[in-house]
């Protein structure tokens, strides 16, 4: 009957997704902690309270005390001093690897957008066929090829992820460059250059910037990896994941060595990845449905 709700039609109606509420405090944690990671990045070799190179026997594989507050490695040099030192290199590091990514992802979506279809096929084609590889293996390759050094990690890095941003701010730019306004410009005689960098270009980058502060904790771990392995930082370099390497030697004797960088390696992951989704959970809310 008309005007009358049925058992049935009940349960065919279509449910609403409720939006699931963050929690607030955690956004501000994450948010503090990566601002304080970033500060010792800047400063944190500056506050050291010993040399993070000094070399002193003596004071081998001894425990947190209140002379050193984190343990000594086995050359006696004090823990704490080198993991504010290696927050610089390991920090600063995968910034710079996912800016390098990002930037070419960026120029390399540019190029695709306006340069027609069959150069938009070719270069997403060149994308697929460089995102079916993993990230991790690809950048081994990178980095054992151009020799084990940090610099070399960074670049590997760059060469590894960039298509990714690539398909990412290429997606945003597809979408931009139909919206009425571009159109617009278009009909007033705007040209291809001048649309891209005037009105696509700066409405498409928000995914990009989300997507990088993601990124920017999985490069931390990837650079340590490489690092691990001696494809990355050498020795003595205070950069988290050869320190790891190092204390890996006496885990039953000097547990200390290798936990402090692991600690720091997992809470820079998880800040910038909790940053990460709270940007995107506020750029696109839908995402945030349940």
């Amino acid at each position: 009957m008309t005007g009358t709700t049925t058992l049935a039609s009940v349960h065919a109606a279509p449910r609403v997704r409720r939006a699931r509420r963050r929690t607030p405090w955690i956004d501000r944690i994450a948010y503090g902690t990566v601002l304080v990671l970033l500060l010792l990045a800047v400063v944190g070799p500056l506050i050291a309270p010993h040399d993070p190179y000094s070399v002193d026997l003596g004071q081998a594989l001894r425990a947190p005390s209140g002379e050193h507050l984190l343990g000594t490695d086995g050359l006696g040099r004090d823990v704490l001093s080198r993991a504010l030192a290696g927050t610089r290199a390991s920090i600063l590091g995968a910034l710079m690897a996912v800016a390098g990514a990002a930037l070419i992802g960026i120029l390399v979506a540019s190029i695709a957008t306006i340069g027609g279809r069959w150069v938009d096929d070719i270069v997403m084609r060149f994308c697929d066929i460089t995102l079916s590889l993993p990230v991790m293996v690809m950048a081994l390759g990178v980095a054992v090829a151009l020799g084990p050094s940090l610099r070399s990690a960074v670049i590997a890095m760059v060469v590894a992820w960039w298509p990714g941003f690539a398909r990412i701010a290429r997606a945003e730019m597809r979408t931009v460059i139909t919206s009425p306004y571009v159109e617009a410009a278009r009909v007033l005689g705007a040209g291809r250059w001048r649309l891209m960098t005037r009105h696509v270009l700066p409405n498409s980058l928000d995914g990009v910037y989300v997507q990088a502060t993601l990124e920017i904790g999985g490069a931390t771990l990837i650079m340590a990896g490489l690092s691990f392995v001696g494809a990355g930082a050498q020795p003595p370099s205070a950069e988290w994941g050869a320190m790891v390497e190092t204390g890996s030697r006496y885990l039953t004797s000097a547990w200390w060595i290798s936990v402090v960088p692991g600690l720091l390696i997992t809470l820079t992951a998880l800040a910038f990845a909790l940053t990460g989704d709270s940007l995107r959970t506020r750029n696109h809310p839908d995402a945030a449905l349940s």
